[in-house]
């Protein structure tokens, strides 16, 4: 059996980060174990990183968030001397199988835009300390910071070589960040990513590249000074304690199945399906937000989202040959309403913001996974609030209409909530809803309009909220022909087209950057000219140049 990759850790197993905690700031130091690699075959130098490595800071990016409401700002800054972070490990890329390659881009992204976004989310900014060399993925890490501070010494650049050095891109959506998020001037950021050696000093501060370009004897002071302007602009509450991010209850089988609390994944390895299934809450909603707060971890909405996170993360690294992710639901799905809007009345608290916050991320990881989305909605079901986001997430949901012989469970139904008409909005800043009636928004309003109604199949069907209704006679071949095609489809055309229908609507940074991470760089990363025998990637460091195709296609 494959090595599986597990994307659980805590700060007791950190090779390659380590936090120094300050009042309201945290200094966040990437430190990276040369010999702490994920995989074998290459070393981590220069602050270079894989995936293991971002696994770490995507755990410490979350525990910022949950368990240490008191920080406003995280100063990002390199553990090694005169180097920042040479990025993407090389070697690893070279090697690495293209499914992986393009799987680590992507989890990459999604770990950046979270802390991107936890500033204007959260009141929690992050201020990059840019010593020396910041190159590719480094500079991409600094890209999604609040405010990039860069050393004007001669060691210290920033750069985006991806183009002239490996043939490849900035796969973490440094070109769309430079040109979107940073205005950068066309023509600079043409003459930017074509340079290996990157831009320094006055130049990197005119071009916006960064926004301070500091002395080294005044670096400290300035780093200090803007970590006390933006924790200025925070609202986080500095008397807040956090709750701890204990460790998910999980057992895989030898099957590959896998069992959390309130999530199970069947995996039907001949059919090429998963079938996840997340169980509602078998209690109340906490009884006040102090209830909410001792409850930590173990609160449905946060317990649920966390395995939820995790089996999603599983599925897409260790399990490529699953074409086809089944999402089934079974509770009561008043209850699960009842648990969601006690997070909605009471978002003024830290906590039960960031629970609704992770929905909203846990979601969006749901839309990127290049897998056919299917949903049940069955006897016994609860698709109600965020669980019913599932069934809009899906690429087509099939609903179970009238009682099925010989199964005692409640009629199928599907329960809107409030939450179903904003907190969890799309990359392209639409809700699913939204999304889903692009051309007829009126249907939007129409569907609010039954918020709170356990909607049996032929008022979901004629609200537009499922793709077929189907009784008992119908239902079994129906939904088994369809599992049978789809897993019979080629996966790369399925990924495109998906790819290409779940984000209908206005283009935002964020669709860009996956968009491009789709169809360019999945692209670019199967060309020769990229990783053939005498391509880029795998000539890098040997002293020769890649040989190219020079057609342009």
């Amino acid at each position: 059996m494959a090595k599986i990759i597990d994307f659980q850790t805590d700060p007791s197993q950190y090779r390659h980060w380590r936090i120094d905690y300050d009042g309201e700031v945290a200094h966040l130091f990437m430190d990276v174990d040369e010999n702490g690699g994920l995989f074998e075959g290459y070393e981590l130098k220069l602050n270079s990183y894989d995936l293991g490595v971002d696994i770490e800071l995507a755990d410490v990016v979350q525990r910022m968030r949950f368990e240490h409401p008191e920080i406003k700002v995280v100063v990002l800054q390199s553990g090694k001397d005169r180097v920042f972070c040479a990025g993407a490990n090389i070697r690893m890329l070279g090697g690495a199988a293209h499914a992986h390659k393009v799987n680590f881009c992507k989890f990459t992204n999604e770990t950046r835009n979270t802390f991107e976004a936890a500033g204007a989310e959260s009141g929690q900014y992050y201020i990059c300390a840019v010593k020396g060399a910041c190159a590719g993925g480094g500079y991409e890490l600094a890209l999604a910071c609040d405010h990039i501070i860069l050393a004007d010494d001669s060691s210290s650049s920033v750069a985006l070589p991806e183009v002239p050095l490996l043939a490849v891109l900035p796969g973490t959506g440094g070109l769309t960040r430079v040109t979107d998020k940073r205005k950068v001037r066309r023509d600079h950021a043409d003459v930017f990513c074509s340079i290996e050696e990157g831009v320094k000093g006055r130049r990197a501060k005119d071009w916006r590249l960064v926004d301070d370009v500091v002395p080294n004897t005044k670096f400290a002071e300035t780093v200090a000074a803007r970590a006390r302007e933006y924790a200025a602009k925070s609202k986080r509450p500095a008397d807040a304690k956090g709750i701890a991010l204990t460790p998910l209850k999980r057992d895989i089988s030898e099957d590959g199945s896998v069992t959390y609390s309130s999530v199970e994944v069947e995996i039907d390895r001949e059919k090429r399906i998963a079938r996840l299934t997340v169980h509602g809450p078998d209690a109340p909603a906490p009884a006040s937000v102090e209830a909410l707060h001792a409850e930590g971890a173990e609160s449905w909405m946060l317990r649920a989202a966390r395995e939820l996170d995790d089996a999603i993360l599983h599925l897409r690294n260790n399990e490529l040959e699953i074409g086809v992710i089944v999402f089934r639901t079974q509770g009561d799905p008043a209850l699960v309403a009842v648990h969601e809007a006690f997070l909605l009345d009471n978002r003024d608290d830290w906590l039960a913001n960031e629970i609704l916050l992770y929905w909203k991320r846990v979601l969006k990881r749901v839309d990127m996974t290049s897998r056919s989305l299917a949903a049940l909605i069955e006897p016994g079901s609860c698709f109600a609030g965020p669980l019913a986001e599932l069934a809009f997430a899906a690429d087509r949901s099939y609903m179970a209409d009238g009682e099925f012989e010989g199964d005692n469970r409640p009629v199928a139904t599907l329960t809107l909530t409030k939450g179903n008409f904003g907190p969890y909005p799309m990359s392209n800043d639409l809700t699913r809803l939204e999304t889903r009636f692009l051309g007829e928004p009126a249907s939007v309003g129409a569907a609010e309009e039954r918020i709170g109604e356990a909607l049996e199949a032929d008022a979901a069907s004629e609200l537009g909220l499922v793709t077929f209704a189907f009784d008992d006679i119908d239902w079994e071949d129906e939904v088994r022909i369809f599992l049978e095609e789809r897993a019979s489809f080629s996966p790369d055309a399925l990924t495109g087209m998906e790819a290409n229908l779940r984000f209908a609507g206005p283009e935002t940074m964020e669709t860009r950057i996956f968009g491009r991470l789709t169809a360019w760089q999945n692209w670019i990363f199967q060309r020769p000219n990229a990783v053939g025998e005498t391509g880029a990637l795998q000539r890098y460091g040997t002293g020769l140049r890649g040989e190219f195709d020079m057609k342009r296609v």
